[in-house]
């Protein structure tokens, strides 16, 4: 794993693909932009360099590839957020019966649009880390006509935070285990376990009202 990711990290295309994953899935809730940020973070933990056989002008090789990691899935994590909130904001109703056709994202729209309105902005934070979470807050944000500097300061904090638990965990797999894929395994279990308890709080909040 280490030879083959290890190249790839080193690819600047690699950092493209991630950043066009984290954005799209705000649409596509479908795509793994969670999985490629953890292992891309893992891999950045171990020796990709060196197994590689890559010169690196860098000191410290991993914190180059961190940094441009983060600040690649931040941004596109921002921007795809705004990019679904305007495009929802012109056409809000066309987006409406978009999200009322898929049973998952319509349900996680009632649910989330009571606990939003009871907890305010730091649950959009806590639902950038459910499943369609991200999207249902995006997307209803334009359908509802929310004032964009009401919505868009704590979907930024909702990215940065995040994008910043992902590489975390990638990254503590990789030191502890090695970038492996038993490393990436555990380090996607705890990205999942991240969504199932925010899941778990925004639910009572919901079904409370």
């Amino acid at each position: 794993m280490q030879e083959t990711l290890g190249i790839l990290l080193y690819a600047p295309w690699i950092y493209v693909i991630i950043g066009v994953s984290v954005l799209l899935d705000v649409f596509l809730p479908v795509l793994p932009s969670g999985a490629l940020v953890v292992t891309a973070a893992t891999v950045a933990a171990g020796t990709a360099a060196d197994v590689a056989g890559i010169p690196s002008p860098y000191p410290d090789s991993r914190l180059p590839q961190l940094f441009l990691l983060v600040l690649c899935a931040t941004t596109a994590s921002i921007v795809g957020d705004l990019l679904a909130y305007r495009l929802a904001l012109r056409g809000g109703r066309r987006f409406g019966h978009a999200i009322a056709r898929s049973r998952r994202l319509s349900v996680a729209q009632r649910r989330l649009e009571t606990a939003l309105s009871r907890g305010g902005g730091p649950l959009v934070v806590l639902a950038r880390f459910a499943p369609a979470g991200r999207a249902v807050v995006s997307l209803g944000a334009g359908v509802a006509r929310r004032r964009a500097r009401d919505f868009l300061p704590w979907s930024a904090l909702a990215a940065v935070v995040w994008t910043c638990y992902s590489v975390g965990v990638g990254y503590l797999g990789g030191q502890l285990l090695g970038a492996s894929w038993f490393a990436t395994g555990l380090s996607l279990v705890a990205l999942a376990a991240a969504g199932l308890v925010a899941a778990r709080v925004l639910r009572p909040v919901a079904t409370d009202a």
